[in-house]
């Protein structure tokens, strides 16, 4: 037998929501409906179709290693230079290079609880250390990571909107951390969910670039644009930080199809003002039918909601997914009694609710 590291044979496989085929083949039943991985329930736009098929025809060449087009555009995007600009297969694989980069052995990350589960997997296969520091009322406490930071932390990881609860973190008491980070620490904004924000306290962090922040955004075409088959996210900071992230970058790291699909839903605003509207409606109408029944929930700035039944036992978590899954209707949980449903078309999420109280109904 091949030995490994502690750090890796201890790691927990991240499992990823059910597929609908392989629920549906495993149940033998038929029209179900996916409400477990905060994808887009519009799918891409018209635009990135139209763009994808016409890639087809160069399927068979390299694409362009160092993204020029999409690059540029998110340049003109958001007003920073292209060398403030790394591409990735998805923003995973920049987390990954964010560790792999940055953090040797032994060395500290500091990380709220509960949050992306992928940062404590990459950190513990990087042989770091995670230091995980709770949740208040499902936000970041930011006070409370300033103090955890050693001589020995690196990366600071903020997902904001954070994931699985939906909290942010405001534009004041960002300010406020940030003057308490010492030299020598990045902390990483993750803001998959960004475009769904709606609160008006939401902090600009590519104006926070400006000042000299030491701080590295990460963005995703996965969510809001609806690309997530074609796994394609980017990173902006400082140019010296990207410098060292594309030392150890992979060539041709970001595929043909997901830069031609990118820049194309970039630039349909038509398609990205109708994914928020959809999700606003849906983000209400599930918010309301969930006080009616008594379930507590988070406030979302995402397009998920974290909800839970306060006075459960901690199996009913588990116990309602499962009799969901009966149902056709596939949800995330979370550990305990804790859950996790995307906000989808109207119609989704009608069913999610009609199916939701039939279980608890079932379960009492």
């Amino acid at each position: 037998m091949i030995k490994v590291s502690q750090d890796i044979a201890q790691i927990k496989p991240y499992l990823p929501g059910k597929p609908v085929s392989e629920l549906e083949r495993e149940l033998g039943i038929s029209n179900s409906i996916k409400l477990a991985s905060n994808e887009n329930p519009l799918g891409p736009s018209k635009k990135a179709l139209r763009a994808l098929r016409a890639t087809l025809k160069e399927i068979g060449r390299y694409p362009d290693g160092a993204g020029f087009s999409l690059k540029k555009a998110l340049s003109d995007h958001y007003k920073v230079e292209r060398s403030q600009i790394i591409l990735g297969n998805g923003s995973n694989e920049i987390i990954e290079l964010l560790i792999r980069t940055f953090v040797m052995p032994g060395d500290e990350v500091v990380m709220a609880n509960p949050t992306f589960s992928v940062y404590r997997l990459i950190v513990q296969a990087g042989h770091g250390k995670f230091v995980e520091v709770p949740l208040i009322n499902g936000v970041h406490d930011l006070a409370g990571m300033a103090k955890a930071v050693t001589k020995k932390t690196k990366l600071i990881f903020v997902c904001n909107p954070n994931n699985p609860t939906g909290t942010i973190v405001r534009r004041k008491e960002v300010d406020v951390f940030l003057s308490q980070i010492p030299k020598g620490v990045l902390v990483v904004f993750d803001e998959a969910y960004a475009e769904y924000v709606s609160d008006s306290n939401y902090p600009d962090s590519f104006a926070l670039l400006k000042t000299g922040a030491p701080l590295i955004v990460l963005r995703t075409f996965s969510k809001i644009y609806g690309l997530a088959g074609l796994r394609i996210g980017y990173g902006i900071s400082h140019p010296e930080i990207i410098s060292f992230l594309n030392r150890v970058r992979q060539p041709f790291n970001s595929s043909l199809p997901g830069q031609e699909g990118a820049l194309a839903a970039l630039s349909d605003e038509v398609h990205f003002q109708a994914s928020r509207a959809v999700n606003q409606k849906g983000k209400t109408y599930l918010c309301r039918r969930f006080g009616a029944m008594g379930i507590s929930y988070f406030p979302s700035e995402a397009n998920f909601i974290y909800f839970y039944l306060g006075d459960a036992p901690a199996s009913r978590g588990a116990e309602i997914q499962n009799a969901l899954l009966k149902q056709g209707v596939i949800i995330r949980h979370l550990g305990g009694a804790f859950l996790r449903v995307t906000i989808g078309r109207p119609r989704e999420n009608q069913r999610f609710i009609k199916a939701l109280k039939t279980v608890i109904s079932t379960l009492k």
